[in-house]
């Protein structure tokens, strides 16, 4: 394993603590917090364990995660945890991705308000595929689905929009068949796109009307209702970004691409190039090029990096992974079952999740091999906050 040699986590330990004093006015309660918990992840200050080579007799000290959803460092082993438990509701079918992208116009009421507008965009965006999936006249079933928001683009940009990972197909309204969708293709983007138009536009005049947006700065004038409702008429006749990309190629890679979006952050620390108390300098992807080599480098001044940064920062309790349909919460395990049972297929014993998801202070450390031998790793003291680790000889040392 590479490990990368720059991290947000010294941008912000360098630069943090004068970035709060400057713009102490502008930083929430959840801003604040994700950056303790980025500068404090795998440092002494969370506390730890000592692991010993059990042939050699090699010490080192691994220090816990933060568990911070919006950490960089922690989504490795979260998004293997998600997966391995995620195993067991895979089906047999095609599997199709469907982004629903939120308009420019809306992005700076959506920052303002992002429970509300972010939540707004789960519910239309699914919603929307459940209604026409829903139809005869396209697939004529019930589907399920996970949505997984992202609010960024890849220059750290606010660009909210939802993944939306669906099995190809769905069951029959009466629940005695499963119906699957014409190989390669799920449901025709241009009918989602003006559904997910309408279904939005009218909850977000609804959230208007019921006094559940604010506006601060430049958009103070929206909280009139003529001035909201003019924003709002173009957008009832533009397009409206919804795309599909093509289908996987199997369950499996399926899960592990899910694994990847859901986990993701803003940026990661692989994407860093260099970084001083002038400026930090990331790769990036320019999607306006069609051809060619996308990746570039951005160079920001360090204060906008880490105000990018920190602009993704959800809502504390804001759930950002949803589940619809037959994959929803509750019942999603007696209707996987029930679909099983109707394409007379059963999971794989490798597809299911043998082991509990890693709980520990830093299990990625546990698990390596001893640096010096290879051979056993095993952890002889745990510390918490504040605590010192005693250096100690391993315990079979002791009884020889």
């Amino acid at each position: 394993m590479s490990y990368p040699r720059l991290e947000v986590a010294d941008i912000f330990r360098a630069h943090g603590p004068a970035y709060r004093r400057a713009h102490s006015r502008h930083l929430n309660l959840p801003q604040l917090k994700v950056m303790s918990a980025i500068e404090t992840c795998r440092t002494a200050a969370l506390g730890g364990h000592v692991a010993a080579c059990t042939k050699c007799g090699h010490q080192h000290i691994a220090y816990n995660s933060c568990r911070n959803r919006h950490c960089p460092k922690c989504q490795g082993s979260a998004a293997q945890d998600w997966m391995q438990a995620r195993m067991e509701d895979l089906l047999p079918v095609e599997y199709f991705h469907v982004v629903f992208t939120l308009p420019s116009q809306i992005t700076d009421i959506a920052y303002q308000n992002k429970a509300a507008v972010y939540g707004l965009l789960f519910t239309a965006s699914a919603r929307t595929l459940l209604t026409i999936a829903a139809d005869p006249k396209h697939l004529g079933a019930r589907i399920g689905m996970t949505s997984v928001l992202h609010t960024w683009g890849s220059a750290m940009t606010h660009h909210p929009h939802v993944h939306v990972i669906v099995p190809g197909g769905g069951m029959s309204p009466d629940g005695t068949r499963w119906i699957g969708c014409r190989p390669g293709f799920f449901l025709p983007v241009k009918v989602l796109s003006r559904l997910f138009r309408r279904l939005f536009l009218e909850g977000l005049a609804r959230l208007h009307q019921a006094g559940k947006l604010r506006f601060f700065g430049d958009l103070s004038e929206l909280a009139n209702p003529d001035t909201f409702q003019a924003l709002l008429a173009p957008l009832r006749k533009s397009d409206w970004v919804v795309y599909a990309k093509p289908s996987f190629g199997g369950p499996e890679a399926v899960l592990a691409y899910l694994s990847r979006y859901i986990h993701r952050v803003a940026i990661s620390n692989h994407r860093l190039v260099s970084a001083d108390a002038d400026t930090v300098a990331f790769r990036w992807k320019d999607y306006r090029i069609k051809k060619g080599d996308r990746m570039k480098v951005m160079r920001l001044p360090t204060a906008e990096f880490i105000r990018r940064f920190l602009i993704h920062v959800l809502p504390s309790g804001f759930h950002r992974i949803r589940h619809a349909g037959f994959l929803a919460n509750g019942i999603r395990r007696d209707r996987i079952a029930m679909i099983r049972r109707l394409l007379d297929s059963e999971p794989k014993p490798d597809q299911m999740a043998h082991e509990p998801p890693l709980t520990g202070a830093d299990e990625d450390d546990q698990l390596q091999p001893c640096p010096k031998c290879g051979g056993a790793m095993v952890v002889i003291e745990t510390f918490t906050r504040g605590q010192t680790p005693r250096s100690r000889a391993p315990p079979w040392e002791d009884a020889a």
